[in-house]
């Protein structure tokens, strides 16, 4: 039984970024071993789903054809537009060979474009099979290849010079003693607890996807679901509350202005030292420590969220499956796979990225990884856009009523959704 106040569970949310899956063959195909085709030499089209990975993968495919003299495209969808291209793409006579497919709800879309990867070479290059999707059958459709994991970005230095120590946050009721206790005191020390809960489009995915994740996937994991259900109950609702509330009121940002607060902001808030706690992943840890900021990598860490269709030739599939092994066995492919973020085959070497090693010790150490349940939202824009109205409305004026308006945005609101997008 999960403690009604999750957000005293500790709980790092560690994701599957993306799943690779391989269009399926019209003429046989499934799994097996992946040497030899009677179809050529076959070619290589992998639709992207990170626009921040293309300029690494575009030369990555053109290594490989330099390297073997087989085609390899690389094709990236525009942020925000994956689902769409992918249905466009799939539907053309030379359609993707390697894309994404991120949950499980995303596999029963996909299925029948989808190889089985049992036995091939690539998949015996895992470390893990534990994020790897498979059917009904319990065949492996898609494999999870790069990892990344979000929670709450901690300086480390400023949390001491508040007279704070990691060892003190433990639970939810912890952390909000030390995040009272440095708001309280931010006109002496010269910080603040946490960055702005900016609630502009450029920040608010990060509430209305990855802090709404948490509710969610505590009432999935509590209720057995593993697909997109018609209606939710928003079981945990004020353990979302407890920490929105953390979040908007230890902070230095008027709680009346986050719809204009931005991403820039937050993260400029922590990068120049104005702020302890910032909600965000693994994916900024260059900017804070190379990129823009240049902390102290032995500064920061992570902590987690505390809340009380035309199908691919024989050739093309055996072309992806060997480009897919190269990938992970050459010294060029782990190196640009590895630089992407955290992949897990054999020869990957250990993540320089320290939010990473915090995520890998805290598992280590028994936590337990939360999945990525938003990615079943439906008509997820709409769905984000109508809580993202509600928290502003909440967050500057926090009465009971306005707190109704959320839950009634988050539980109403999803039901309301998926109608939308399934009549």
């Amino acid at each position: 039984m999960v403690p009604k106040d999750i957000f005293r569970v500790v709980s790092f949310i560690l994701f599957l970024a993306f799943a690779m899956v391989f269009a399926f063959a019209a003429c046989g195909g499934g799994g097996g071993s992946d040497s030899g085709s009677d179809e050529g030499t076959g070619s290589v089209y992998w639709l992207n789903y990170k626009p921040e990975a293309d300029e690494a993968l575009q030369g990555l495919a053109a290594a490989y054809t330099e390297e073997t003299g087989v085609p390899c495209k690389v094709v990236t969808a525009a942020s925000g537009s994956y689902s769409d291209t992918q249905t466009a793409e799939m539907a053309k006579s030379e359609p993707p060979t390697l894309f994404n497919v991120g949950n499980m709800s995303a596999l029963k879309d996909w299925e029948d474009y989808c190889l089985t990867l049992d036995g091939t070479d690539f998949m015996n290059e895992l470390t893990t099979t534990d994020f790897n999707l498979k059917n009904e059958a319990g065949e492996t459709k898609a494999i999870g290849w790069i990892y990344e994991s979000y929670g709450i970005i901690t300086n480390k230095a400023l949390l001491e010079k508040a007279g704070h120590s990691l060892d003190e946050i433990k639970d939810f009721d912890s952390l909000k003693a030390v995040a009272d206790d440095i708001h309280a005191r931010a006109g002496e020390l010269g910080f603040d607890a946490f960055t702005s809960a900016g609630l502009d489009d450029s920040s608010s995915w990060r509430f209305s996807g990855h802090l709404a994740n948490m509710p969610l996937f505590y009432e999935f994991r509590d209720d057995g679901i593993v697909d997109k259900p018609a209606e939710i109950k928003g079981t945990y609702m004020d353990n979302f509350k407890k920490i929105w509330d953390l979040y908007i009121t230890d902070s230095a940002q008027d709680p009346t202005s986050l719809t204009t607060a931005t991403g820039d902001q937050a993260e400029a808030e922590f990068g120049e030292g104005k702020a302890v706690f910032y909600q965000n992943g693994t994916w900024e840890w260059a900017a804070l420590t190379a990129d823009k900021f240049q902390l102290n990598p032995d500064d920061i860490t992570m902590i987690p969220i505390y809340c009380g269709v035309s199908q691919a030739s024989e050739a093309n599939q055996q072309a992806t499956l060997d480009f897919l092994k190269w990938c992970v066995t050459s010294d060029k492919g782990i190196e640009v796979l590895s630089s992407i973020g955290d992949i897990p085959f054999k020869k990957a070497p250990e993540s320089a990225n320290g939010f990473s090693r915090a995520g890998a010790e805290m598992l280590a150490n028994g936590n337990y990884a939360c999945t990525w349940a938003f990615t079943f939202t439906p008509n997820v824009d709409s769905f984000r856009a109508t809580l993202v109205t509600a928290l502003a409305a909440y967050s500057a004026d926090p009465s009971d009523a306005n707190w109704d308006g959320v839950v009634k945005a988050f539980v109403d609101g999803w039901a309301y959704e998926y109608g939308v997008e399934n009549n």
